[in-house]
Formats: structure tokens, sequence, C-alpha cells
């Protein structure tokens, strides 16, 4: 079963309730006992959670986070393993072991999901363990909200606004990184540089609105043909750039092909009319020993080549 922590600001909101197949709990964020029994206990509870949420605010980072977080608890609440994930943003971490017994939360602050965190153990958690996690999940949910507040404004910076891939800025650095280990593991590197015939066209017979909607469709065309492992760059005004990891220059020809094919075959309709689009692309594999500048200039190569010899088709880097 998922219990489900809303972290909360408002007192009288202190409930218990059970919707669907999780329990869901709900605290303010300086939940008091009512019971005056349990008044010290709750206290250094709380003492506790303060104590580890003052920790965790030294890192923005969603993963160094929740291992920090696991560390911090240990002595509170005694696991083998921690599990994070939170599946809008793609994000899933594990350290340690899982074990049969579990501890999971859903966690929301202010009913914005955060995503779920689960301890692991060999023996069963205690109603007492349970109360513990829930107090510490407290002093973690606003650190992991700014890591993930975080995390998403670096994510938008490096995005392309109009097309929603990533940005030329952000493509220097991601080659750079990508040569390097293909260098060093001894594996294939490969880039398409595509651009889209008579772009200019479009703009000064229709205007800038159609432009844009071309490069929407181009940008959503190649992002469908490409795996998950490949990066989709904007690199000028209607120039893309894919690089493909653990490819051949076969493998990023025939990828090229399927994006041009693809492209080719869309039809955007505007004002009542149906616009086709067309590109150009040209493709290289990284050599042995080669630099950036010659590996993408090689490409560059190839992509004139494309065009001048009638566009609309792919050409490989000699």
């Amino acid at each position: 079963m998922v219990t489900q922590l809303n972290i909360v600001s408002d007192e009288k909101t202190r409930h218990i309730i059970t919707p669907g197949n999780f329990e869901s709990i709900s605290y303010p964020p300086n939940h008091n006992s009512t019971h005056s029994s349990g008044h010290n206990q709750d206290q250094v509870k709380q003492g506790f959670a303060l104590k580890v949420s003052s920790i965790l605010q030294t890192t923005l980072e969603v993963e160094s986070l929740i291992k920090l977080f696991s560390q911090q608890i240990k002595p509170a609440i005694s696991h083998d393993g921690i599990t994070y994930h939170n599946d809008p943003l793609g994000l899933g971490y594990h350290y340690g072991k899982k074990c049969k017994h579990q501890c999971q939360y859903r966690l929301l602050v202010n009913g914005e999901p955060l995503g779920e965190i689960n301890l692991h153990r060999r023996w069963e958690f205690s109603p007492e363990d349970k109360k513990v996690f829930e107090y510490t999940l407290c002093g973690l949910v606003y650190p992991l909200r700014n890591a993930i507040m975080y995390r998403q404004a670096l994510h938008a910076a490096n995005k392309d606004a109009l097309s929603g891939v990533y940005n030329r800025s952000t493509f220097e650095d991601t080659l750079n990184r990508e040569v390097k280990l293909a260098h060093r593991y001894k594996r294939s590197l490969s880039v398409i540089i595509l651009d889209i015939d008579n772009f200019k066209n479009f703009n000064d017979n229709f205007g800038h609105s159609l432009g844009d909607q071309v490069i929407k469709s181009t940008a959503n065309n190649i992002t469908s043909c490409v795996r998950s492992t490949d990066i989709v760059f904007r690199y000028g005004g209607e120039e893309f750039v894919a690089l493909l990891s653990n490819t051949s220059v076969e493998g990023a020809v025939f990828l090229a092909e399927r994006i041009r094919k693809k492209i080719e075959s869309s039809i955007i309709n505007f004002e009542d009319q149906n616009i086709n689009v067309t590109v150009s692309l040209g493709v290289s594999e990284l050599n042995e020993n080669e630099q950036n500048a010659s590996f993408f200039s090689r490409a560059d190569k190839a992509l004139y080549e494309a065009k001048k010899t009638g566009k609309n088709r792919s050409c490989i880097a000699e």
C-alpha cells in the first residue's frame, strides 16, 4: 500500500482519509500532537526533522538529495535501501538493497506532486517507524521541491522555446562530452545535420507564423524518429543537429533517410492550404582521434553537398 503524505499549511486540515486504494495523511508543517502524553516525543521528532531539513538544503541535486536523506535518517529509522521516482519528470534513483518489507509514501506539498519515496528493509516497519519517517519526510519535501524547481529551470534554459529540443548553447558542451566518451570507450558516434529546404520562402510568402509552424513540425518529426539515447538540437534558424551515440555511419544514414521521408510525407495545413516541407541532411561518423571541429565540419560539408545536388536528400561525409 502506498501512503500519500500531504504537507499543508492550514492547521485545520490535519486529518486521515482513505480515498481509493491508498491511505492519505495530511500534516501541516509544524504538526503537534493533541495528546499531551506524546507531546515531548513529537517535539523530538520535529527537532530531528528540522535538523534533517537544514542539512538537505546544502544541495540542489535531486539524486544527491535522496542519498543524503537516506544517510541522515538511518540512525532514527534503520533501512537497507531507499528508492525515489518521479515519473512525469523521468527521475528514478535507488541506493542500497531492495528488500521484502517496504515503507512507501507519495509526496505532495500544497497539492503539488513531488514523486514517491520508498524505504526497504529485511524486517517489518513498526507504526512508530512509520511515524518517524513521516516526520522526517516533512523535512524532505521543501528541499526536494526546491531541487526539482532548480532542475526544471536548468532544463528550460537548455531548451529552444519554439521547437522544444535542445538549443545551440547546449550543443557545444554535449558534443565535447560525447566525443570524449566515444574516444575513451572506443565506440561509434555519428552526427546528422539537417536543414529545411527553401525555408525563406515560407516566411516571405506566408509570414513568420507559417515559418514557426514549419520549425515545430520539423522538430516533432525528428524527435519521433530518433531513439531515446539520441540528442536533438536546434542549431540555427532552420537547422537541426542530432548526435547519435553507439551509431555507425550506416545506422546514421538509415536514420537520416527515415527522418527525411517522415518530413516529406507530412502535410502542414496553413490557412486552408496544404504545405509540403523537405529537408537536406549531412551525415558523418567520428574518426579515430578526430576532434569536435573536424567531426562537425565534415557533416556540414556533406549537408552543403546535399543542397548543391538537388536538396531533399542525404549525403555522407568523405
